[in-house]
């Protein structure tokens, strides 16, 4: 069975492999800053981070699903979508982007902890088949060594890393050490539940076992 990541997130496709599952990453046509203050705006709210990650997950997975179905009708799988956000005292705390911001952000997390939020949206495709679609959140809380230094966190920000995930860091790489505890599927933090994805292919007709395909 093919399975289509609706992500450029390296995170998440080192994810899968690791899974045992190879998949064809498609990029999504999304403009999340957009779409999230449509929604906000037609409902004069401001969304939650369970909400924010959610719609955005699903608006991702919609898109490559409706793409695949209409270039590729013979494509017989699933496709998976995902969002992360990162909230911190109710804050929501998204990709830093500059060394600045990052070694803020860490000044502000050591010591702390915090949840990762990532939404998840899974269609399952069949050829002359309506498409099928589950969803829903997964959350894990994060708790930052307290006793990180000044020196470290200018180590750590001066490699980069931190610059463009969801929470200026990772848990499964340079910034695992930093790292006390996590509460929850640690894959959450990396960026997408397995667990949490197994529930829902299953929902939709589809064993787990059966999207392995590089166990060789």
């Amino acid at each position: 069975m093919r399975v289509c990541l609706a992500s450029t997130s390296p995170a998440r496709l080192m994810l899968l492999r690791q899974a045992g599952i190879e998949p064809e990453p498609f990029a999504p046509d999304v403009d999340e800053e957009a779409v999230v203050a449509a929604v906000e705006a037609g409902e004069h709210r401001t969304l939650s981070p369970q909400e924010h990650v959610l719609l955005l997950a699903r608006r991702k997975a919609a898109d490559v699903a409706s793409r695949l179905a209409e270039d590729d009708p013979a494509f017989d799988g699933v496709v998976i979508g995902g969002d992360s956000m990162f909230e911190l005292d109710g804050k929501v705390l998204g990709k830093p982007h500059t060394a600045e911001a990052a070694t803020a952000r860490w000044h502000e997390m050591r010591g702390r902890t915090g949840v990762l939020h990532s939404g998840h949206s899974v269609y399952r495709l069949r050829p002359g088949e309506a498409a099928a679609e589950a969803h829903a959140v997964a959350e894990a809380s994060v708790s930052f060594a307290s006793d990180v230094t000044d020196d470290e966190i200018r180590a750590y920000v001066a490699s980069g890393e931190p610059l463009h995930v969801a929470g200026a860091f990772t848990v499964d790489s340079l910034g695992g050490p930093f790292i006390d505890r996590v509460d929850g599927d640690p894959s959450t933090v990396v960026g997408m539940s397995l667990s949490t994805l197994r529930r829902l292919v299953r929902e939709l007709g589809v064993e787990w076992p059966g999207l392995w395909n590089r166990l060789s």
